[in-house]
Order: C-alpha cells, then sequence, then structure tokens
C-alpha cells in the first residue's frame, strides 16, 4: 500500500477518499493530495534514496501511488548543471540550471507528472487516457500512453507550432485541433471529461498528476547535496509546477531530509501572458484572466488554475514575481545557449531573461546560490528562433571562399 492519506480541499479542508476527483463539492476549491509523513519518516531517508535507481521513483513515497510504479520508469532524474559561464555573465557567484530539456522520453518536464498520472490511471483501471495542452503535455500523454498500452485523445490550441503538432502525431494519438486559446480547449475538456469514463490527467486526474512536478524540486536538493537553493526561479504557466517544487523542499524538511529551509521562489512569466506576474507585482489576490499573446507558448495560459497558490507561495518565501517581453525571451534562449550549451524552448528563455532582470533589480543576490528551471527543449520551439539566429556562412568548395569568411569574421 502506499502512504497517501486521502485528499483534501485547500479552501475549506473538508476531505476525500482517493478517487479520480479533483474539485470539493461543497466550495469548490481544487483537491489535493495528502500523506501520512510519519510512516514516510521511517522509510525514506538520504541512504534509501541513494541505493535506488536515478528516475523521479526514487522518491515514490511521497507520490500518490499504492504499489509500484507502471509508466515512466526512465523518466526523472535530469542534470543539475553548474551554469559558471552563465553565472559570470549575468554576474552572480554560483548558479545551477535544472535541466529538463533532457527529460525522456519526449524532453520536458511533463514527463515526470505523466509518469505519475498513467500510473495512477493504470491503478483506477481506465483504459483511455486524456488531456488539454500547449504541446508538451501532449507530446508526453501520446508517448507514455503509447507505451503503456493507453487509447489516447490529445486535444490542442489549433494555432499551435507544427513541429509541436508532429511530435504528438507520431505516436498516433487521437489529436483534436480546437478553434480556441489553451483556456478554450481546458473548457472542452472539462465538458469531455464529464460524459465520458476517461482519465483526463490535467482534469479529473489533476491532484495526482500535479504531484509528479514535485520530483523536479526532490532532485534540485539532492543535487545540491541535500541542502536547499538561496533562490529558485520557476516558469508559471498553470502555475502548478512552482507550488509542487515548494511543496516538494517543505516535504524535504517535514521528513527530516532537510535540514534548513530559507528558499525564496520567484515566478517567472512571458509579459503576453502574465496573470500571476502582475498579481505579485500588484500585491493584490486576485488573479485577473487574460488573453495569451506570446511566442511562450507553453505558458500561454490566460487563466490559471494554481495562479493565486503559486502568488501566495512567493509571498510565504519572500520571493517575487517578474515578465519579460518576447524579444527579451529569445535573448534568453540565445543566453543559455552561448554559455552553458543548453537549447531551450521558450518557457527556458522565460526563465533565463527573468532571472537575469531579478538579478539586475537586486532581488536575487549575486552571492546567493540560485537555481533556474529550464522546463522543455528547443528543438520544440524552433520557429521562435526564425531570421533571431547567427548568419549561415555560405561558400564554394574551395579555400579561397572559406579565407573571406575568415577575413569577415575577424580571424
Amino acid at each position: 500500500m502506499g502512504y497517501v492519506s486521502g485528499l483534501k480541499c485547500r479552501e475549506c479542508g473538508r476531505e476525500y477518499p482517493v478517487d479520480p476527483i479533483y474539485v470539493c463539492e461543497f466550495c469548490f476549491g481544487p483537491l489535493e493530495v495528502v500523506y501520512d509523513y510519519k510512516r514516510i519518516k521511517k522509510v525514506l531517508t538520504r541512504k534509501s534514496i541513494e541505493k535506488r535507481p536515478k528516475s523521479l521513483w526514487r522518491y515514490k513515497e511521497l507520490l500518490p501511488i499504492d504499489g509500484e510504479p507502471r509508466v515512466g520508469l526512465k523518466s526523472g532524474f535530469t542534470p543539475l548543471v553548474k551554469a559558471d559561464n552563465l553565472a559570470k555573465e549575468l554576474g552572480v557567484k554560483e548558479l545551477y540550471v535544472k535541466d529538463d530539456t533532457v527529460a525522456h522520453p519526449t524532453l520536458s518536464f511533463k514527463d515526470r507528472v505523466v509518469a505519475v498520472a498513467l500510473t495512477k490511471a493504470k491503478e483506477f483501471g481506465f483504459d483511455t487516457v486524456a488531456c488539454a495542452s500547449t504541446g508538451n503535455l501532449a507530446h508526453s500523454v501520446s508517448a507514455h500512453g503509447a507505451k503503456a498500452g493507453f487509447k489516447r485523445f490529445v486535444f490542442i490550441p489549433a494555432t499551435l507550432e507544427p513541429s509541436k503538432i508532429v511530435a504528438s502525431l507520431v505516436y498516433e494519438p487521437n489529436l483534436v485541433a480546437v478553434d480556441g486559446n489553451y483556456d478554450e480547449v481546458n473548457r472542452l475538456c472539462s465538458e469531455i471529461a464529464n460524459k465520458y469514463k476517461w482519465a483526463f490527467v490535467n482534469i479529473n486526474i489533476r491532484p495526482f498528476y500535479a504531484e509528479g512536478s514535485k520530483t523536479h524540486g526532490f532532485e534540485i536538493i539532492e543535487q545540491l547535496d541535500w541542502k536547499a537553493p538561496d533562490n529558485v526561479v520557476v516558469p508559471c504557466a498553470s502555475g502548478s509546477l512552482l507550488t509542487k517544487v515548494w511543496k516538494s523542499f517543505k516535504e524535504f524538511k517535514e521528513i527530516g531530509i532537510l535540514k534548513e529551509l530559507e528558499t525564496k521562489v520567484f515566478a517567472a512569466q512571458a509579459t503576453g501572458c502574465s496573470p500571476i506576474s502582475t498579481a505579485i507585482k500588484q500585491g493584490v489576490d486576485v488573479i485577473r484572466p487574460v488573453k495569451p499573446n506570446t511566442i511562450a507558448k507553453s505558458l500561454a495560459i490566460g487563466n490559471p488554475a494554481d495562479g493565486f497558490y503559486a502568488a501566495q507561495v512567493v509571498k510565504e518565501t519572500g520571493g517575487y514575481g517578474e515578465d519579460v517581453s518576447d524579444d527579451e525571451i529569445i535573448e534568453g534562449i540565445k543566453l543559455l545557449a552561448k554559455t552553458e550549451g543548453i537549447f531551450a524552448e521558450t518557457a527556458g528563455g522565460v526563465t533565463i531573461a527573468t532571472a537575469k532582470k531579478l538579478i539586475e533589480q537586486g532581488r536575487i543576490g549575486r552571492n546567493e546560490t540560485t537555481v533556474v528551471c529550464i522546463t522543455g527543449n528547443g528543438l520544440k520551439t524552433q520557429e521562435a528562433l526564425a531570421g533571431r539566429t547567427a548568419e549561415v556562412h555560405h561558400i564554394k568548395p574551395n579555400m579561397d571562399a572559406f579565407e573571406d569568411v575568415l577575413k569577415k569574421i575577424g580571424r
């Protein structure tokens, strides 16, 4: 048996059994998984974790499954890169990149949440999985679902980048492109979820699905030699990743793995879709929905389900929220690539550009340890860089032509 005590409403505290439900029937607040930390503390230690295979399942007692993992057995445990070149460029002493550009199998952090969601879907007895997605989740549900033998329905905005559409279709799911933005796609999926007995990973399975994001945070702590960073910068779409990274830090403190926790959590958004960072900067509790208009489409959720809770985490930890323009996003992608050799998607450009801005503002100390969360691979959003990269030197196949290039670049 697992270590889950049940589900609990974040708003009124009402308790529920472990079922595929996601909203409180009394106050309509979101449900969250609750664990028996006293039992977990007896079995999950630094030593027990270090002996396990290097995947997200090394922390399985703090994940909402009853038996053994059944999906995503090779997912997780991505590198934490000490980014000395980027640190020098930004003028800070110690900077790390949590690099989910190499997550298995679909090159984004969504492989973490889907591994957990589909394992839970197996336990609940579903034969069909589905999702509403801006791209990365569609890829992960398509891939993990294929491996696990599920029927799959994937719903996306019809305006999604062609490369992201192909990256789902290759796994042969039932891909449905909807004329509308993500929020409209998600509303349609909520209606479908009420009619069909499918496991919608980010609707009726959401409480379990979201827990997979904690492994991003667990790994940061372990890879920093069981210490928490001074600062962590997290990109926000729904806001769920930010809340779960913070939950993971608190859980490690709760069970005694982490001795001290004084981390400041920072929210990173694109200016063209920044309801969370706007609320933080204005000092208000209300997250006002917006109509997305940004190249960072994986973050383009105008009405973020966990926006309020993300803003509360930022406030609780003494962090801040910032947003950056599309031009700054492109420059962030290029800066990470040319300093650390890591090609991030547009969400990664948001994180890097936001971290740069926060450092310049003095909100992130230059002598502190900072982790920036990079959640997806740049091969997914190549269209955003069209006409914005270095030029190609096109030459005839002879030495004179090549030496003309050398003269041109001053070599």
